[in-house]
């Protein structure tokens, strides 16, 4: 009897593995993307003027065979391209060269790249946006969220809708001390000038906000603020560069028309994964920015500060 138990028990397992074989799913071949082409066209660039109208402005293409995605390295900035294109503001001074590379992704995540070089000229400078954030050279200046204001927080859109609001916060507006939002009221941002033109900036106290839709492609909770361990570049002394600015809601808005770009992917407590902050109105004790969001293209924040401490 115990030999046919054993045996029972043999042809039941060998029905087990022969099952299990049969779910197995193939997984397609991984392949590398080949045949990288990457094309760039200098914004005014002509036969007069072979490096540009000196906005700094370059529109990026890329092709590769076996591709699924695209990404840029631009001084040591990574941009999202899925489908291959993206634009880039060089924003040194004077006629500089810079080295750009593609990376293609293929199936499986397997990436292969390609680099390029090119001259391009930038003319664009706003010193007095530098000097209106520091204090002027040698000093610096200490800003804080516009907490006890109306619509120190507001979201709109990035497209033109079909009626045409895409410059203001139509979506959300907040209240003074917005209840969900008191976590991030807390932060303190500093603006320091040490020599004429170099702009350097510190989030010095704080946390960093995250909004619902950005929040979930990096896996945290949203609505809610966190630290350094969800959001590295918190921490650390930044440059920011002046650039001009080339969204629609510039154009139409009439705003500043300077975009502050952060090195080392820094931000000013939003943190939606951009750092580069639109200046809508500066002044020596206001700033107000509108600045996207990496998970959704069409959501337009809009973010108040002033160097007036809140008191709630």
């Amino acid at each position: 009897m115990k030999n046919i138990n054993i045996l029972m028990a043999l042809i039941l397992l060998s029905g087990t593995l022969i099952g299990c074989q049969e779910d197995d799913y193939e997984v397609g071949d991984i392949v590398a993307p080949t045949n990288i082409q990457i094309t760039s066209s200098i914004v005014g660039a002509d036969a007069s003027n072979p490096n540009g109208d000196g906005s700094g402005m370059v529109n990026f293409s890329v092709t590769a065979d076996n591709a699924l995605s695209y990404q840029y390295m631009i001084n040591g900035e990574r941009i999202a391209a899925p489908q291959g294109n993206a634009s880039f503001v060089f924003a040194e001074l004077g006629v500089n060269t810079y080295t750009v590379t593609a990376l293609a992704f293929g199936a499986g995540g397997i990436t292969s790249s390609q680099s390029m070089q090119l001259d391009v000229l930038s003319t664009f400078e706003d010193q007095e946006a530098k000097d209106l954030l520091s204090g002027g050279t040698g000093f610096s200046k200490t800003w804080y969220w516009a907490a006890d204001k109306a619509v120190n927080i507001g979201l709109g859109t990035n497209t033109p809708d079909i009626e045409n609001r895409h410059t203001f916060p139509e979506r959300f507006r907040s209240n003074p001390w917005h209840e969900d939002k008191l976590c991030m009221y807390d932060a303190e941002f500093v603006f320091s000038q040490i020599t004429e033109g170099e702009l350097l900036y510190e989030q010095t106290a704080g946390s960093a906000y995250t909004p619902g839709d950005f929040a979930a492609t990096i896996g945290v909770d949203g609505e809610s603020c966190h630290g350094e361990d969800v959001a590295p570049s918190l921490v650390g002394v930044k440059t920011v560069t002046m650039i001009p600015s080339s969204s629609v809601a510039t154009i139409d808005g009439e705003y500043r028309g300077t975009t502050m770009s952060f090195s080392n992917d820094g931000f000013m407590s939003w943190y939606s994964g951009v750092s580069k902050f639109e200046i809508i109105k500066l002044t020596s004790s206001t700033l107000e920015v509108r600045v996207l969001d990496a998970a959704v293209t069409d959501n337009a924040w809009y973010c108040k500060f002033q160097t007036e401490k809140p008191v709630r």
